[in-house]
């Protein structure tokens, strides 16, 4: 395998369909004039976008990489040693459950087809090492620390350019960042018709003109409070109404004190030069992950680098050479045929102007339809692919004969509707005609898009590039210091040098932080260590901090104002200094007494990282610290409230449980009521039954007694017989039965009445132990402590003080 330029993979016969002994070895040099990979899903357009950055790398061309859906992180899977432990942690679990292999087994089966892949193209393990030794590999998450953090918005730092030459450059980038910017919160983004886009652009542009470094903050501040009075020729109240400037205000501040936006303003600051070449030089392989983003939130960062990439570009000298490649996969909706979203104007720029200075861009998608086929007849090289339709066939064709004019377009047309999978057609500009290849191996391993998680797992340990001294676009140092900072002035310098660590100017702090004195009046100052006696103020930091602690399970939602003084200050911000006070704005003045002096700190207060760290540090404390305590009784499944006592929570919780042992209660006496209801009714029927034995014998007794007086008359009268007077067996046997009946009856009676006497007494236990059992439940409390989220901890306002001490 012997090619001077990028070996793309081997020519292929367009008669026959088969593939030559010849490679397929592309100049470099030719992508200045861009490039447009075109191509079906399945079509192999993505790893042929994957061959390309690695051909620059391998030839020293630092890429920088835009990758909306997540396949060209697959760059940095490249495995020098080919075994199967490297591949096994990207390897795609679904892939292996239908074949039904392991992870394991998956991972041995695809380290084999890389070495034979490779080996059919005459490629191996070293020619890996080398692209892992070429260039320094990251991936940029901007909005997510998945990867490494990418600064968007944090600075808007004026960059080094004269107004005087330089002009347009200047207000191309100020153009792409007021679009994305308005695009995420919904408004027009037109830069002619819409006032937002105008007032926002003129105030970029007055701020940059003077050397002003800027940040969304005072951008924000100058809405409501603009620094310059006309607009064109009309004041700008009446261009754009306070009221209306207010709303436009809030609504940008909603997207700056979105907590997920935080992240947009975290991490490495944007800059294209570090993001191409390290500080020694070494060229990188700079991808930007933006799989996670929504739509708007892509176009605002695509919009925002490119617009930064154009820039920087037109600070480098001419060159007729390939110096950097810009790969963008995918630009459906980026660069349509009819819209113009924000994107658009640097893409098309880019194409435009990019050549004079080496800087080549190629372009891939699946949806020809899509493309300004206008503009992209500025792209000298067309890699196409497999097409879905014979439409977007007719628009390639289209742009081609635009981009060409003596192509043969009925052998075109042919060529392409014979590609069959990993074919594409090449045409090139600067080649005599068009001709067909075959895609070589690619030497990463193509596992597909991958997720955050796998991003983060790729990206463990590995720190960007450090900035190149010559990459700062900042503006020069006579007119303004490094991006999101303050120069202080020449006073404080000098007074650096003054004795007891004082000055009499003010030092000076970061653009956009609010500055006040604390009065020495306020009731805690001694508190926090301050002296209302002394003329002599040393810095600190005040913050007001919004607390929300949620608990679903206890129905609690407290919301709560912390504020503190922060003092002493350090080089590095301590959180654990708060002293926790109830300020206002009657504690803080905007002027010192007069003869007053300042402390000349080691904390870099005229940094705005300074009070990024300390606003981050403060959320880590009170989220590591502040807690609310409550009580809970977890049998009753009740919560104290905020402030309520331990006593005033027992009260409730024992009315709580005497409740539910009424309730209990009543269950029971409902029940044994039943019962005993049955029982007295068997009683009661048991002596019925008694007394009607009773009765019956005391009749029979009297009849017994008739009898035997009749007898003895009758035998005192001569006519009746001794026998007579003492009755018969039958009737003394009768009266024996009838007495031993009774005797049951009552046995049955007193036997019923232990019985209600026992179902009393069990009632009366039941009772007591759920008094007993209530009366513990009640009693039975505990202490829990509820901490807060992140997401429920907002910095409402933190700002610089001066302490008297």
């Amino acid at each position: 395998m012997t090619t001077e330029g990028f070996y793309l993979g081997g020519e292929i016969d367009a008669k026959t369909g088969d593939r030559t002994d010849a490679l397929t070895d592309y100049d470099p040099g030719d992508l200045t004039t861009h490039g447009v990979i075109v191509g079906m899903t399945g079509s192999g357009k993505t790893g042929l976008g994957v061959i390309f950055l690695e051909e620059a790398l391998l030839k020293g061309i630092p890429t920088l990489v835009i990758d909306p859906k997540g396949d060209m992180t697959n760059l940095l899977l490249t495995f020098p040693d080919l075994l199967p432990d490297d591949f096994e942690p990207w390897v795609d679990d679904g892939e292996a459950r239908k074949e039904g292999k392991t992870r394991a087994e998956l991972a041995t089966e695809k380290a084999e087809l890389w070495k034979k892949g490779l080996g059919w193209w005459d490629q191996d393990g070293s020619r890996i090492a080398k692209l892992k030794e070429a260039a320094g590999f990251t991936v940029y998450t901007p909005g997510s620390s998945a990867g490494v953090g990418l600064n968007i918005v944090g600075s808007l730092a004026a960059p080094n350019l004269s107004w005087e030459d330089d002009a347009e450059t200047l207000r191309d980038e100020i153009e792409g960042f007021v679009s994305g910017l308005l695009g995420l919160i919904g408004e027009d983004v037109d830069p002619i018709s819409s006032r937002e886009h105008i007032l926002l652009s003129n105030l970029m542009e007055h701020s940059w003109r003077q050397g002003v470094n800027l940040d969304l903050a005072t951008l924000l501040g100058q809405v409501q409070r603009p620094p310059i009075r006309k607009l064109g020729v009309f004041e700008v109240d009446s261009f754009f109404p306070e009221k209306d400037r207010m709303a436009l205000a809030m609504k940008l501040n909603g997207l700056v004190a979105s907590p997920s936006f935080a992240s947009w303003m975290e991490g490495k600051p944007l800059d294209i030069g570090s993001m191409l070449w390290d500080a020694e030089g070494k060229p990188q392989a700079s991808v930007l992950y933006l799989a996670h983003l929504s739509e708007e939130e892509r176009q605002f960062i695509v919009t925002l680098v490119l617009s930064k990439v154009v820039t920087w570009m037109r600070t480098q000298p001419g060159t007729g050479d390939l110096r950097a490649m810009v790969y963008m996969d995918e630009v459906f909706g980026f660069v349509p045929p009819t819209a113009n979203p924000p994107s658009k104007k640097p893409i098309l720029t880019m194409l435009k102007q990019a050549r004079a200075f080496g800087v080549g861009m190629l372009l891939s998608t699946q949806n020809p339809v899509d493309l300004d086929y206008k503009a992209m007849s500025n792209a000298g090289t067309w890699c196409i692919g497999r097409l879905q339709t014979e439409r977007d066939k007719s628009r390639i064709l289209e742009a081609l004969e635009s981009a060409s004019g003596g192509t043969d377009m009925k052998a075109t047309d042919a060529m392409i509707s014979g590609l069959d999978s990993r074919q594409f057609l090449l045409h090139n500009t600067h080649a005599d005609e068009p001709g067909l290849f075959t895609t070589r191996w690619a030497l990463s391993y193509l596992a597909g898009p991958l997720t955050r998680g796998q991003i983060e797992q790729l990206m463990d340990g590995v720190e960007p590039p450090a900035p190149t001294p010559t990459s700062q676009t900042a503006a020069p140092a006579s007119q303004a210091a490094p991006a999101g900072e303050v120069s202080p002035g020449p006073a404080a310098a000098a007074d650096s040098r003054l004795a007891d660590n004082a000055t009499p100017v003010m030092p000076s702090v970061a653009e956009g932080v609010a500055v006040h004195h604390v009065a020495k009046s306020a009731p805690w100052i001694e508190q926090v260590g301050g002296n209302p006696q002394s003329n002599h103020y040393k810095p600190a930091i005040a913050a007001r901090i919004q607390l929300v602690f949620d608990e679903t399970s206890a129905k609690l939602n407290h919301r709560e104002e912390w504020e503190a003084i922060f003092t002493p200050l350090d080089e590095l911000f301590d959180a654990d200094s708060a002293h926790a006070v109830d300020y206002d704005d009657r504690d803080l003045v905007s002027d010192a007494d007069s003869g007053a002096t300042y402390e000349l700190t080691e904390a870099p207060i005229n940094t705005k990282t300074y009070f990024s760290r300390a606003t981050t540090a403060i959320k880590d404390h009170l989220y590591r610290e502040r807690k609310v305590t409550v009580y809970r009784n977890a049998k009753l499944k009740l919560y104290s409230r905020v402030g309520e006592t331990e006593d005033e929570f027992l009260q409730r919780t024992d009315l709580a449980a005497q409740d539910m042992a009424d309730a209990e209660t009543a269950k029971l006496r409902d029940k044994y009521e039943d019962k005993l209801r049955k029982t007295q009714d068997k009683l009661e029927a048991a002596e019925r039954r008694a007394e009607e034995i009773r009765v019956d014998i005391d009749g029979s007794r009297q009849s017994e007694m008739i009898d035997r007086a009749g007898a003895l008359i009758n035998i005192l009268t001569g006519r009746g017989s001794t026998r007579s007077v003492t009755g018969s067996s039958r009737s003394r046997a009768a009266r024996r039965s009838k007495e031993q009946r009774l005797e049951t009856a009552e046995g049955k009676i007193g036997d019923i009445s232990d019985e209600m006497l026992e179902l009393d007494r069990d009632m009366r236990e039941e009772l007591e132990e759920i008094n007993d059992k209530w009366e513990e439940i009640g009693g039975d409390i505990e202490t829990i402590e509820v901490g807060l989220e992140k997401s429920d901890i907002l910095v409402e306002d933190i700002a610089l003080v001066w302490l008297p001490a």
